[in-house]
């Protein structure tokens, strides 16, 4: 049984987290930290808990916080305000799964040009292992401060993965059009946010400029440098039709929507090859990257819905090969809550703990 605790508890992030880990089977919730709402019973604010395990909580303040009495730690912050509290936290006893933006670059030059904040601890960033568990399973189960990949570069990172691998695509070519539920802005009061303004309506937003444009990037050249080799990738054997394009740089367009649900991403990708290939050859393809990951499913004769993977911890990807253009179109979905924020980190926690990864993971997407 560990001890666990929370800072930044009553954004939606850190809600969910509390709803996995409360359940959890080796896990003890210790504190529960917010800056806001400090003082707070729990269940006064969210009263889903009543009747739990987590029924008498109080909210503390970080002031009143003492990490030494944890063996992990969740901060579940904004991005420019995680990285001074996150760097206080490291060395203290505990590990620290950070969910911001904050500590998932090695290279701050494009963490503060895409950010526009200056990061204050480059020694504390170096350090992070990047928590995409399907690419840094290894490097993770020993790693002291892990940096929570988001929802948008999680369903984009695994539909391309195994294609950029191959050295068949042409890295200058790929297209990202992905949507998003509401709750990926997180639980702020924005005009734009409100049920009046998203609902019956479809918008995009910060197309070529947006974040996590430079976070799909940063880590797709991080992987075909070699510097991030999942096991399960070094032990396929894929086919390359043009190696040298592994020495390119990937750069992607990338524009994100807003759709009028509660929660979910789904992700298509385009991506032009080099030469001719076949749709039995990127159904093998992804099946065989993927064949020993508890949480990514590969569709063959169906396309990945947000309603099949939302509430659970799945991605769900699908490809369609076009041989009239020799593109590929990859679909992938999942639950921006879970797998891509919350869920994703109690996998991390299962890896950096020796417990089995799909540990308080289990439950299967909702219905209806």
């Amino acid at each position: 049984m560990i001890k666990v605790s929370i800072v930044g508890s009553t954004g939606y992030v850190g809600i969910e987290l509390m709803r996995l880990l409360h359940q959890h089977p080796e896990v003890e919730i210790l504190d529960l930290i917010s800056k806001s709402s400090a003082g707070e019973k729990l269940i006064d604010i969210f009263p889903q808990f009543r009747g739990s395990k987590l029924e008498k909580y109080n909210l503390i303040a970080i002031e009143d916080f003492e990490p030494e009495n944890s063996d992990l730690i969740f901060t579940a912050l904004p991005h420019g305000v995680s990285q001074d509290i996150t760097t206080e936290l490291v060395g203290r006893g505990a590990k620290i799964i950070d969910m911001s933006g904050d500590f998932r670059y090695h290279d701050l030059e494009i963490y503060e040009k895409w950010y526009g904040v200056k990061h204050r601890h480059p020694e504390i960033a170096r350090k992070a292992v990047y928590g995409l568990v399907e690419l840094n399973r290894e490097k993770i189960k020993k790693a002291e401060l892990i940096a929570n990949p988001g929802c948008y570069v999680t369903a984009s990172l695994l539909g391309l993965l195994p294609i950029v691998k191959t050295g068949m695509a042409d890295l200058s070519s790929i297209i990202i059009d992905a949507k998003s539920g509401v709750s990926g802005a997180g639980r702020s009061l924005k005009s734009s946010l409100l049920f009046t303004e998203t609902h019956n309506t479809l918008k995009a937003y910060s197309p070529a400029v947006h974040r996590h444009s430079s976070e799909i990037e940063y880590i797709l050249n991080k992987y075909l440098s070699g510097r991030y080799n999942s096991k399960s990738a070094e032990n396929k054997k894929m086919k390359s039709n043009n190696l040298n394009n592994l020495n390119n740089t990937a750069e992607i367009l990338f524009t994100p929507h807003l759709v009028p649900v509660k929660r979910g991403i789904l992700s298509t990708m385009y991506i032009n090859l080099n030469g001719k290939s076949s749709q039995e050859e990127m159904n093998e393809l992804y099946r065989s990257f993927y064949e020993n990951e508890n949480f990514v499913q590969i569709l063959e004769n169906e396309l990945p819905e947000i309603k099949n993977v939302a509430g659970s911890n799945y991605t769900q990807i699908a490809c369609k090969y076009d041989d009239r253009t020799d593109r590929l179109i990859v679909i992938s979905a999942l639950d921006n809550m879970l797998k891509g924020a919350s869920g994703q980190a109690v996998q991390n926690m299962n890896l950096l703990f020796g417990f089995p990864e799909d540990m308080g993971l289990k439950s299967t997407a909702l219905f209806p």
